[in-house]
């Protein structure tokens, strides 16, 4: 069994300009499909060639890095890919309400949602996620993730610079200005505030 590339729920120009479809051809065609084809190499004829990539993260984690790496970044892109939306939007309901709370409305939100991406040093990844009832955001280095570390996730941004650097050279907070104003799938957000566990890449496929 093998895991399969989550195609783009979008088309490929639907981000423009803020992540341009040469970007994507990238980001997704490339980094993201290497990622997933070394997650399914190392697990071949393993005792793990038929788990889940949850169960796959956390069995590597603290034992093998590089299967840790690839597996997690597996992951991370493919809940960044529903993160993102052609279509501006805003939350409503029990999230608008969370979002609120927490960072007392959505305006503080994205300022801080922008301001912690931007200061993130390096690669990595910041996240609105909720634990115990409460919303935070929270960042994650490199290629770890927040899959198997007792968050729901609920939107996820890439700071990597491959994530930006061909539409945005160095300016990752013209990128990030530009995606959580514009491109934040709220939708999916409530949807995964409202599921019973976390959001899981889809199952392996025979390939």
């Amino acid at each position: 069994m093998a895991f399969e590339l989550i195609q783009l729920p979008y088309d490929s120009e639907a981000l423009a300009p803020a992540i341009s479809a040469e970007t994507l051809s990238f980001h997704h065609g490339k980094h993201h499909k290497a990622y997933v084809d070394k997650t399914n190499a190392a697990i071949e004829n393993t005792d793990l060639d038929s788990a889940s990539l949850e169960t796959v993260i956390a069995k590597a984690r603290g034992s093998n890095q590089g299967l840790f790496n690839n597996a997690a970044q597996s992951w991370n892109h493919g809940f960044y890919w529903y993160s993102l939306s052609p279509n501006a939007s805003a939350p409503t309901g029990d999230l608008a309400a969370k979002i609120d709370e927490a960072f007392g409305s959505l305006d503080n939100f994205n300022k801080q949602f922008a301001e912690r991406g931007v200061g993130h040093f390096a690669s990595g990844w910041v996240w609105l996620a909720e634990k115990d009832g409460k919303l935070s955001i929270e960042e994650t280095h490199d290629g770890d993730t927040l899959a198997d570390q007792g968050f729901r996730p609920l939107l996820t941004i890439d700071v990597w610079e491959h994530a930006y650097y061909l539409d945005h050279q160095n300016q990752r907070p013209v990128y990030l200005k530009e995606v959580i104003e514009k491109h934040l799938n709220w939708d999916f957000a409530a949807e995964n505030l409202a599921r019973e566990g976390t959001w899981s890449y889809p199952a392996p496929t025979y390939a």
